[in-house]
C-alpha cells in the first residue's frame, strides 16, 4: 500500500490541448531530417574513429612502441651503465679503496690506540691525583669553614640578634604606633573632608552641564526632529507603496499571467514534442538503416561471400596444397643438404688438419691416444695405457683432461689435444718428453 500523498495533476487548459498536435506534428516533420542526418553522422563518425585509431595505432603507437623497447630503452640503459661507470662507480671506488683505508689505518687505527695506549693512563693519573688533591683542599675547606662560621656568629650574628631584640624592636613598636595615632587622628578626617567637597563640587558641575549641553538638545530632538522624522518616513512609505501597486499592477502581474498561461504551457508542450518527435525519429532512423543494411548484405555481402568461400578460398587451399607445399619441402630439402654438404667439408677439413700434424710432428696415421679421444668428447680419461702411464696415473679427473706434457721433437709421440685446444682457444697444453 502507498500511504504517501501525491499532489493531484494540475488540469490541463485549453490552450494546452489546441497547440499539443499541430506543435507535435511540425516538431516531427523538422526533427526526423535532422535524426536521421544525426545517426549517420554518428556512425560515420565511429567509423572514421576506429579507422582513425586504427591508422593512429599503426603509424604512431606502434613505431612509438618500437622505438622506446628497441631504441631508447637500450639507449637509457648505456647511458645509465656508462654514468653509472663514470660517475658512480669512481667515487665508489675512491671511498671504498682510498678514503675508507686512509681514515681507518691514517686516523680511526692511530685515534684508538692513542686512546687506548695514552690517554686513558694519563686520564687515570689525573683523576686520582685530582681525588687526592680534591681531598685535601675540601678537608682544608672545612677546617678553615668552621672557623669562619664560629667567628662569624660570635662577633658578628649574637651582636645583632641582641641589637634586633633589645633595640629595634621597641623602637619600630613606638614608631608604628605613632602611625596610627597620626593616621587615625589626623590624616583619615582631613581626606574624609576633601571628599565630601569634591562630591559637591562634582555634583553641582554636574548638574550645570547636563542644563547647559544634554536638556536643549533632548527637547529638541524629542519635540522636533522626531516628529518631523516621522512625517518624513510615513511620507515616503506612502510613496514606496504607491511606486509598488503601480509596478505590479502595470508590469508584474500582466508579465507573470503571460508567464504562467501562456509562455509555460507552449514550452512544455514544445519540449515535450521535442523528446517525442526525437523518440520516433530515432525508431525511424533505425528502420531506414536496417533496411539500407539489409539491402548492403543482400546486394554486397552475400555475393562477396560467396566469392570468397566458392572460389578465393578453394584457390587458395589449391595453391596452399599443390604450389606452397611443394617448394616448402624443396627448400628444406635443399638446407638440409647444404647443411650435409658443410657438415662433411667441416670434417674432411680437420682430417686434413690432422693428417697433416701427424705428418709434422710424427706418429702411427691411425694411432689415437686414450687421453685425446677423452679430451675431444669430454669425458674422463683411463689411465693405464700410453706412453708415461705409470707417472699420470692417479690425475684423471672427470669432465676435465689433464695437462698431457710431450716433447715435440721426441720420435713416438702422439699429438695431443692441446695443439687443436690452442688452434681454437679452447685450452693450453705443454708437451714435454
Amino acid at each position: 500500500m502507498d500511504f504517501e500523498k501525491r499532489p493531484q495533476p494540475q488540469a490541463e487548459g485549453c490552450l494546452t490541448a489546441v497547440i499539443r498536435i499541430p506543435v507535435r506534428i511540425v516538431v516531427l516533420v523538422l526533427v526526423v531530417p535532422v535524426r536521421m542526418v544525426w545517426d549517420l553522422l554518428t556512425v560515420c563518425g565511429k567509423a572514421v574513429g576506429r579507422a582513425l585509431g586504427a591508422v593512429f595505432q599503426v603509424l604512431v603507437v606502434t613505431p612509438v612502441v618500437w622505438l622506446y623497447r628497441n631504441v631508447l630503452v637500450p639507449v637509457a640503459k648505456a647511458l645509465g651503465f656508462v654514468a653509472h661507470a663514470v660517475l658512480v662507480m669512481p667515487w665508489v671506488l675512491l671511498w671504498k679503496y682510498v678514503v675508507v683505508p686512509v681514515v681507518r689505518y691514517g686516523l680511526v687505527v692511530p685515534a684508538v690506540w692513542l686512546y687506548r695506549q695514552v690517554l686513558t693512563p694519563v686520564g687515570h693519573g689525573l683523576a686520582w691525583l685530582g681525588r687526592t688533591v680534591g681531598h685535601a683542599i675540601a678537608a682544608a675547606v672545612r677546617a678553615v669553614g668552621v672557623a669562619v662560621a664560629w667567628v662569624v656568629r660570635t662577633f658578628v650574628v649574637v651582636p645583632l640578634v641582641w641589637l634586633y631584640a633589645y633595640v629595634l624592636t621597641p623602637v619600630g613598636r613606638g614608631l608604628g604606633w605613632l602611625g596610627n595615632a597620626l593616621w587615625e587622628f589626623v590624616l583619615a578626617p582631613v581626606g574624609r573632608g576633601i571628599a565630601w567637597l569634591v562630591a559637591g563640587l562634582g555634583c553641582g558641575l554636574a548638574w550645570v552641564g547636563k542644563a547647559v549641553f544634554v536638556w536643549p538638545w533632548v527637547a529638541l530632538w524629542g519635540y522636533v526632529l522626531a516628529p518631523v522624522g516621522r512625517g518624513v518616513v510615513w511620507l515616503a512609505g506612502g510613496l514606496w507603496r504607491g511606486v509598488v501597486w503601480g509596478v505590479m499592477a502595470v508590469l508584474v502581474t500582466p508579465v507573470t499571467w503571460l508567464w504562467r498561461a501562456v509562455l509555460v504551457p507552449v514550452g512544455v508542450e514544445v519540449a515535450a514534442a521535442f523528446g517525442h518527435a526525437w523518440r520516433i525519429a530515432g525508431y525511424i532512423s533505425r528502420a531506414v538503416g536496417r533496411a539500407l543494411k539489409w539491402l548492403g548484405w543482400n546486394l554486397v555481402g552475400r555475393p562477396v561471400r560467396w566469392v570468397w568461400l566458392g572460389v578465393c578460398t578453394p584457390v587458395g587451399h589449391w595453391v596452399r596444397d599443390s604450389v606452397w607445399a611443394p617448394v616448402k619441402r624443396a627448400g628444406l630439402e635443399a638446407g638440409r643438404a647444404a647443411r650435409g654438404a658443410l657438415r662433411s667439408a667441416r670434417e674432411t677439413v680437420r682430417q686434413a688438419r690432422r693428417d697433416a700434424w701427424r705428418a709434422l710432428v710424427g706418429g702411427p696415421a691411425d694411432t689415437w691416444p686414450p687421453e685425446r679421444e677423452a679430451v675431444r668428447r669430454g669425458g674422463a680419461v683411463e689411465w693405464g695405457a700410453g706412453p708415461g702411464a705409470g707417472e699420470r696415473a692417479g690425475q684423471a679427473v672427470v669432465g676435465h683432461a689433464p695437462v698431457v706434457e710431450h716433447s715435440l721433437h721426441a720420435p713416438g709421440v702422439w699429438p695431443g689435444p692441446a695443439s687443436e685446444a690452442g688452434e681454437t682457444g679452447g685450452g693450453r697444453c705443454a708437451y714435454s718428453g
